[in-house]
């Protein structure tokens, strides 16, 4: 199992790094991205600190663990800046935190993310069939969540990523140890939102393929790949 969507306490979760990571480990995964949630004023914070603790930490780890981002609510007009800053500023990963149903997220949020060249859209709700269109030209994949509340829309974004060949994920979405969920119910969830057994089992491999792809970047960027 691979989590791209978790977060600690450096924004809303209620794990320090290290703790996250063992709980992730525990639970089974074999890899993670930490993805705090930032916008322009704790972006370059989060990063830089955690950084410098899973670089303390690398060599002692049983687990893939990624750096990544996940930009919240900020206005769809400066979502491409913020993007292109934190590939600047060495994320592995940057996430964006789509119109999910659960919160008042800004129209024009997916749009701007998808045309942006964001890794993943998180939780993109009620989406349109020309964001599905432009996440499939983008090569973005799209997030199935295990998290209640984002898990509202799955079906929908699965009928749309099937309709216009997207590749999507499945992420929790975690903030605190009961959320690293266990495979069985990462299947159920996936199957009851209206992938086959093949989609599902598609869904892991882009997970994988999305690590393999941070891991390229950091070998090509000349950063340490041992986090």
């Amino acid at each position: 199992m691979i989590d791209l969507h978790t977060h600690t306490v450096f924004s809303d979760g209620a794990l320090i790094p290290a703790e996250l990571v063992r709980r992730a480990a525990w639970a089974g995964y074999r890899s993670v991205a930490i993805t705090d949630h930032a916008d322009h004023s704790t972006m370059a914070w989060i990063l830089e600190r955690q950084r410098h603790g899973l670089q303390q930490m690398a060599q002692y780890l049983d687990i893939g663990v990624h750096l990544g981002i996940e930009l919240t609510h900020v206005p769809p007009a400066l979502i491409p800046g913020l993007v292109e800053e934190a590939r600047d500023l060495g994320a592995e990963l940057v996430v964006v935190h789509g119109e999910t149903v659960a919160e008042p997220v800004a129209p024009g949020t997916n749009l701007a993310a998808l045309e942006a060249g964001v890794d993943i859209l998180a939780h993109p709700g009620l989406m349109t069939e020309e964001e599905a269109r432009l996440a499939a030209e983008n090569d973005i994949a799209l997030e199935i969540s295990t998290r209640a509340g984002h898990a509202v829309t799955n079906g929908h974004v699965v009928k749309l990523a099937e309709k216009y060949g997207v590749r999507l994920v499945i992420n929790n979405d975690a903030h605190a140890p009961a959320d690293f969920v266990s495979a069985d119910y990462r299947k159920r969830v996936a199957l009851g939102a209206g992938l086959s057994e093949e989609g599902y089992a598609k869904a892991n491999a882009n997970s994988g393929a999305i690590v393999q792809q941070m891991l390229r970047r950091l070998l090509s960027g000349g950063r340490d790949a041992s986090i």
